[in-house]
């Protein structure tokens, strides 16, 4: 965790760090936040969707059980309760993420989130785990064309399949992530980058992201490896998942979003444990203050960067 001594050293080093041809000047480098809703646990939509403003975010990134309960809640109030609740307040829902669902079954919440104005489907990859080289290259080949007719189903609503390079699954090594960058030339198909699943590779990210480029990048997670994922640890340590309260560099990995021309999403996040609790106690402006922090460690190394 940084001190604040060193993370203002990190601060002051990030210009000199970083190559010439990353930097922008004048922090020409916006990039556009959603707040997950999967944070607040089991928090009712009607708690969440005032915090969006709040958080610093654009929009909201809808989660489902076991990680959040908001989209059952939408299911329970129905669509045009629902769409009245987010034009009460005002917020935009973005993005819906459905692993359960799969890449192949997304149809019926490609309408929904149509409805609502949404972008991005945030889902799981298929097909054999783990896989590098020529095997890597020969499932994802597999993939993208068992995936072309919900891509183009979801390009016809003006919407984007987004999905995340989970560890145990096709879309997960470095050799599997360059596969997709040089196979997936859909419009409607792009990679949501979960730094969280690469920490083995950490030094390898940044070049990934040139591979993948802006068109191949609609969402970006803001989490890092850590323990408290999974097991039951103080909070201060399962906190260290966040930006700005554990130890992963973001400096390389946002200049090289910069770089590329990055205009996609990025949601800070991470994993409680257990699952469906909302990341600390003390309800959901609680929860926003901490992401708020994560926001602004953020936009610090943009600032410092001059991205």
């Amino acid at each position: 965790m940084h001190t604040r001594r060193n993370f203002l050293g990190l601060l002051g080093g990030l210009a000199a760090a970083y190559p010439a041809g990353l930097l922008g000047a004048g922090g020409g480098f916006k990039p556009r936040h959603l707040l997950s809703s999967a944070l607040y646990g089991g928090l009712p939509l009607s708690e969440v969707l005032p915090e969006v403003a709040g958080s610093g975010a654009a929009g909201l990134d809808i989660w489902c059980k076991p990680h959040g309960s908001q989209r059952e809640d939408m299911d329970g109030m129905g669509v045009d309760a629902a769409a009245a609740l987010f034009e009460k307040h005002r917020v935009r829902l973005v993005c819906s993420t459905r692993y359960g669902l799969g890449p192949f079954k997304l149809g019926e919440e490609m309408k929904i989130l149509k409805r609502f104005g949404g972008e991005l489907l945030v889902t799981g990859a298929h097909g054999p785990k783990n896989v590098a080289g020529a095997e890597a290259r020969a499932a994802m080949k597999t993939f993208l064309e068992q995936l072309q007719p919900h891509a183009d189903a979801a390009g016809a609503l003006g919407l984007k399949i987004a999905i995340e390079n989970h560890s145990n699954s096709l879309l997960s090594t470095p050799d599997s992530i360059r596969a997709w960058a040089e196979l997936n030339r859909h419009p409607a198909l792009g990679m949501a980058f979960a730094p969280h699943h690469l920490h083995e590779s950490v030094g390898e990210m940044p070049g990934l992201i040139r591979d993948l480029g802006a068109a191949n990048l609609p969402f970006f997670y803001l989490q890092e490896h850590g323990i408290g994922a999974k097991q039951k640890v103080e909070k201060s340590i399962e906190l260290q998942q966040l930006p700005g309260y554990g130890s992963l560099d973001y400096g390389p990995i946002l200049a090289a979003l910069a770089g590329v021309g990055f205009h996609g999403w990025l949601e800070i996040f991470m994993h409680p444990t257990p699952r469906g609790i909302p990341v600390v106690e003390g309800g959901a402006a609680a929860v926003t203050a901490v992401v708020k922090k994560s926001r602004d460690h953020i936009d610090q190394l943009i600032a410092a960067g001059k991205l």
